[in-house]
């Protein structure tokens, strides 16, 4: 699957030097870690299920793993991004038959939107873009190996993991018993289907029934269950103990907990990934921004509407990555503001010396992606130059377009 072109980025070493190691929040030991990547930085971050289109909430979790790929390049990494697209799933399905739109059709109409709102928001695209779909192969590879490994049981023809496999479940989310059960159920799980073993036991091949999609395999003809088709994907391309896997909140459980847990039983190692990194939920009139709910602010309605992309970066920028938060009318007035303001400040040309912003920015972002500390110190750089306009003392004659240059590196703000 084709991802979107990626912006073009400035790189900063060459004037710069290199930026500090990155400091991020792991949801597995609940502190704080260095990313120390070897060789290049490994990342997968969960994708969409292409049924509607890319709301505020999305597009915050992904400007915050892209910051994260940011910095890692200012820093000097090399960086390899996975990221999949659940193009067949049972929301998708469902999605199809109320609209009556093929959901194949459904699928990649929505994934292109997708794209364009990632293009506008300027987003770094992942380097593999892959689809449910073009991975059943794979998924299929590892559920043989589960069946070898004695990791899989049947249930009335569907295939499932017993979470007995893996003597760490549970250790990502550190939830009680009765908690996982009930997100489980929440989250798109079976708890209470006859025949399981244990109700978190999860499927990872669904048998076809009736017209759903299905694909002939060795294990019947059907299609994969979502968390091992994450597994599959990140093992081909990642491999065991990258860098970093990431998503929004409430993919700790049950996902990113299955995941690890199958790929534990698939290879006999540990661990899956070395940092779990989660963006907190954005809300709209008191509850959590989601698809189910339809309590959506699209990026693509906002756009059309005339707004800048880069003001709704600067929005979703203004409130840090693990935060809980609420889309007001007011996040993107103040981002207009803001960036009217930043864009008036290099079109000055000299500046204040750019030394004390790029320590700062870069510090800021190398403490936890610290987003909104990081804007201001732009904003302090940005009111220097716009109120001692004209006075040649401690101006550099390059600063805006130095300012420029850092803010579209390390930002994705283009000014």
């Amino acid at each position: 699957m084709r991802a979107w072109q990626s912006p073009d980025v400035p790189s900063l070493t060459d004037s710069f030097g290199f930026a500090p190691t990155v400091v991020v929040h792991d949801t597995a030991t609940g502190g704080y870690v260095a990313t120390q990547p070897v060789d290049a930085a490994r990342l997968y971050v969960c994708g969409i299920t292409p049924y509607d289109a890319t709301h505020l909430g999305h597009a915050a979790t992904y400007l915050a793993f892209d910051l994260l790929v940011r910095a890692w390049r200012d820093g000097g990494h090399d960086v390899v991004y996975v990221q999949n697209v659940t193009d067949v799933d049972d929301p998708l399905i469902e999605r199809a038959r109320e609209s009556g739109v093929d959901w194949e059709k459904l699928a990649e109409r929505e994934t292109e939107l997708f794209r364009e709102d990632m293009a506008e928001l300027r987003v770094i695209p992942p380097d593999h873009y892959i689809g449910a779909v073009e991975s059943i192969p794979l998924v299929v590879r590892q559920i043989e190996e589960l069946r070898a490994r004695g990791a899989l049981y049947e249930v009335d023809g569907d295939l499932y993991f017993p979470v007995s496999a893996d003597p760490t479940f549970g250790s990502l989310s550190g939830l009680d018993r009765e908690t996982m059960v009930a997100l489980f159920r929440e989250r798109g799980g079976d708890p209470d289907r006859q025949g399981k073993k244990d109700p978190l036991d999860c499927l990872v091949w669904q048998q076809q029934r009736g017209d759903d999609p299905g694909w002939e395999s060795s294990l019947g003809t059907g299609r994969p269950g979502w968390h091992l088709e994450c597994t599959a994907i990140a093992l081909e391309y990642l491999g065991m103990a990258f860098d970093v896997n990431g998503g929004g909140s409430d993919l700790t459980f049950p996902h990113h907990e299955m995941c690890a847990s199958e790929a534990h039983a698939v290879t006999g190692e540990r661990p899956f990934a070395q940092t779990y990194v989660h963006a907190g939920m954005v809300g709209l009139d008191g509850e959590k921004m989601s698809k189910s709910k339809g309590n959506l602010v699209l990026v693509s309605t906002v756009r059309r509407a005339g707004t800048d992309p880069m003001a709704i970066r600067l929005a979703l920028l203004a409130h840090h990555y693990r935060d809980d938060w609420e889309w007001t009318d007011g996040d993107l007035a103040e981002a207009e503001r803001r960036l009217s303001r930043w864009r008036e400040a290099v079109a000055l040309g000299a500046g204040p010396d750019v030394g004390n912003l790029l320590i700062d920015l870069r510090s800021a972002l190398a403490r936890d992606l610290d987003a909104p500390q990081a804007l201001l110190a732009v904003d302090n750089w940005a009111e220097g130059a716009i109120t001692e306009a004209g006075s040649p003392a401690g101006h550099h004659p390059q600063a805006g377009r130095l300012v420029r240059d850092l803010v579209d590196a390390r930002l994705g703000v283009l000014l």
